[in-house]
């Protein structure tokens, strides 16, 4: 095969004298048709360059995780390394862990310091506080329960966990230990270290659940009793993961919270801390909700 070796100039010479010649045939003078030539050749150049053009990536989500009672943001590592592998920018909030009311707006203040999109990740009683931070807030895109609490308006954690017919035991092995400025009848609650690696973790190995149980952070009695306030998954996008062998919260009620938030819904074989013992399900499910 021969190839077309003419250089660009060549072929524009070439163009330019088809043009003329064919202005000459129907009486149009050379410099009108060589403008038109010009003026069609700009447009053609035009069009590649729009052609070619990619239009700008939307900015991702920034993913927001917060833990729950009893753990800390460590319990997010293996996830929020994911996230951020794929690119997505990862906060692992602190929970101060002392009410509905406290936490949700100690977390709607966190996040009006956040420009653009957000998804909200609630582990456990994590997702009281997404439920209540995120009602009105129109940069919350999605929620993402992970085996964590979706309570209605009205209703607390200790009667949540017994939605669906199930029966939470967590508050038959509580250390209750003061703190000061509590208000009367309130303190902080541990889960008994000896039990701790049995009830709450027990797909971890048994070295790692130890460290867990010595590094949790307490909740306040009163996180467990208070009502919760106006939720925002009747108005916010919900995605939830239920972990079939929790002994925190019991399955049977994280099936029916969420499907009370009408919630897309999968199910794990594990504890009730997925995220460390199915961690790459846990990532999964929040890029299905950033998406």
């Amino acid at each position: 095969m021969i190839r077309n070796r003419q250089t660009g100039r060549e072929r524009l010479i070439v163009l330019v004298t088809v043009a003329l010649g064919l202005s000459a045939l129907v009486g149009v003078s050379a410099p009108a048709a060589a403008a038109e030539h010009t003026r069609s050749a700009s447009e053609r150049a035009a069009v590649v360059v729009d052609v070619g053009r990619h239009p700008t990536p939307k900015a991702k989500p920034t993913i927001v995780l917060v833990h729950g009672a009893f753990a800390d943001s460590s319990g997010w590592s293996k996830v929020a390394a994911s996230l951020q592998a794929k690119g997505y920018p990862v906060i692992a909030f602190s929970n101060p862990l002392r009410g509905p009311a406290y936490d949700g707006e100690y977390l709607r203040q966190f996040l009006s310091t956040i420009s653009g999109p957000i998804v909200l990740v609630g582990h456990s009683y994590g997702g009281v506080v997404i439920t209540n931070a995120a009602t009105g807030d129109p940069d919350v895109k999605s929620l993402v329960y992970i085996a964590a609490y979706a309570p209605a308006e009205g209703e607390s954690v200790a009667a949540a966990g017994e939605l669906g017919g199930g029966h939470s035991t967590v508050t038959e092995h509580l250390v209750i230990r003061p703190f000061p400025g509590a208000a009367e009848n309130d303190a902080d609650a541990y889960i008994d270290p000896a039990v701790f690696p049995e009830i709450f973790a027990q797909d971890v190995p048994k070295p790692l659940a130890k460290t867990m149980a010595a590094s949790q952070r307490p909740g306040a009695v009163a996180a467990l009793l208070t009502p919760s306030g106006e939720p925002a998954w009747e108005s916010i996008p919900s995605w939830y993961m239920v972990a079939k062998y929790d002994r925190i919260i019991p399955p049977e009620a994280e099936r029916f919270m969420a499907e009370r938030a009408d919630a897309t819904t999968v199910e794990v074989r594990t504890s009730h801390v997925p995220m460390i013992t199915a961690s790459s399900a846990v990532t999964s499910l929040i890029v299905a909700a950033a998406r």
